[in-house]
């Protein structure tokens, strides 16, 4: 077996990359599966990269197949929700933020289903639906019932297919002016857009800058230069930050979004430090705010983040990492409570290993946030309105706070109310990590 070393980003930082000697082994699924399914045992528990280490599990990794049933085992349950593995092919599909699908996540609202977000290069977005439609069927199924079953969306699944390219589904949507529209749309493969908006708000305060941000994968730089640009551009005075639905995603561009509100008068001041276990305290690393062009240097001003429980991991990171600078002010829901990270490791270019390998805290120290970050003003998710509507429930208290200086009324005591939502967009697309070059 030969060991080979990878580089990961924002930092020169080294980690095992495992592969094996095609002369060795004949290329078979049952080989591969078996070798990859050791290099990982090797990594989590003789190498002990994984983070909790000494709280897993003795098992035999003989009585497992492949990596996924191995990682099941040895998962510490009680804190990893988050360690996974990617084929090959959905591993490039998440570095460059593509996917097959319509291009929705679709929610329930209490009364009907809706769309809840919609990607700009997504089929369906083409042909004119945006946040807030009314979806009443799919091929001939009213949608509402579907999505108030308690079966983990396996009815919602099997009605819109398979996320293969070609795959056709008939919609019927009612749009805000109450008429209906009926449209069939191809599943396709497509790069999502992780700035969903980037406009201004004028009000009584001044301007502020309004930026709904869905994810920390590429495209993610390039339209985060071109967002804060046009916030330069205008003076913005404050910012509300959409974070609603990132789950995540690479911590150098979550580094980039913190250092676009930081400003650059805190450049070179710790944006978060990786802190490894015991017996990997060496790669420990520091990453700073950084210098970078039309950054805001809020220093007198407000920022409100809008979040939900899908804000988590790389999202709550930025979040951290701003609070001993500024007074964070947060609507919406708890979030995900994440506050670590992992390296990937890829064998034979055909599993990478994702195991929770770091803690991340800021630079006073603060971290272990596994309960989430509770809202100042708790807040439902609405699912009615689009996002720049000033009338969408998160984004009408977010302008009362900019406009006030206080949240509408005390803060909340109860829960939000939550509706089942559904996204096309895999799941493994979340979590902070550290990338590979």
């Amino acid at each position: 077996m030969k060991m080979k070393k990878l580089v990961f980003l924002p930092l020169i930082f080294m980690a095992l990359f495992v592969s094996c000697n095609k002369n060795d082994i004949p290329p078979t699924d049952t080989l591969i599966n078996a070798t990859a399914r050791d290099s990982f045992y090797k990594i989590m528990t003789v190498d002990k990269w994984y983070l909790w280490y000494d709280s897993i599990p003795a098992v035999n990794k003989e009585d497992y197949p492949d990596p996924y049933k191995l990682l099941e085992a040895l998962r510490y349950k009680p804190r990893d929700r988050w360690s996974y593995i990617l084929t090959a092919e959905e591993y490039n599909a998440q570095m460059t933020g593509t996917f097959v699908g319509h291009g929705v996540r679709i929610g329930f609202d209490g009364t009907n289903a809706r769309i809840a977000r919609i990607y700009s290069k997504s089929p369906l977005y083409e042909l004119g639906v945006r946040r807030g439609w009314i979806v009443k069927s799919i091929n001939n199924t009213a949608l509402a019932p579907i999505l108030q079953l308690n079966d983990g969306g396996a009815a919602y699944s099997t009605l819109i297919q398979p996320s293969k390219a070609g795959v056709i589904n008939s919609f019927v949507f009612t749009k805000p002016d109450g008429t209906d529209l009926s449209v069939s749309s191809t599943k396709a493969s497509f790069t999502m857009n992780t700035v969903l908006l980037a406009d201004t708000l004028m009000l009584s305060s001044g301007v502020a800058g309004h930026l709904v941000f869905d994810s920390f994968f590429n495209p993610a730089p390039t339209e985060l230069a071109t967002a804060f640009a046009y916030f330069q551009s205008m003076g913005i005075k404050d910012l509300i930050l959409d974070l609603r639905y990132n789950s995540g995603g690479n911590l150098d561009i979550a580094q980039t979004l913190a250092s676009y509100i930081a400003g650059n008068s805190r450049q070179g001041i710790t944006f978060a430090k990786l802190s490894y276990n015991n017996m990997h305290q060496i790669k420990n690393i520091t990453m700073p705010f950084i210098n970078i062009a039309n950054s805001l240097n809020l220093t007198t001003s407000r920022l409100v983040v809008i979040t939900t429980r899908s804000t988590a991991s790389a999202s709550e990171d930025v979040i951290n990492s701003l609070k001993p600078f500024f007074n964070v002010v947060t609507i919406g829901e708890t979030t995900n409570g994440k506050p670590t990270g992992m390296n990937v490791w890829n064998f034979e270019n055909t599993y990478y290993v994702f195991p929770v390998t770091f803690k991340v805290v800021n630079s006073q120290e603060q971290g272990d946030f596994f309960a989430g970050f509770a809202p100042n003003k708790t807040v439902t998710d609405d699912i009615t309105r689009d996002f720049k509507d000033r009338q969408e429930l998160c984004l009408k208290e977010a302008i009362h706070y900019l406009e006030t200086g206080s949240v509408s009324i005390a803060k909340s005591l109860g829960s939000p109310v939550r509706y089942n939502q559904y996204s096309e967009k895999p799941e493994w697309m979340n979590n902070a990590i550290i990338m590979s070059k």
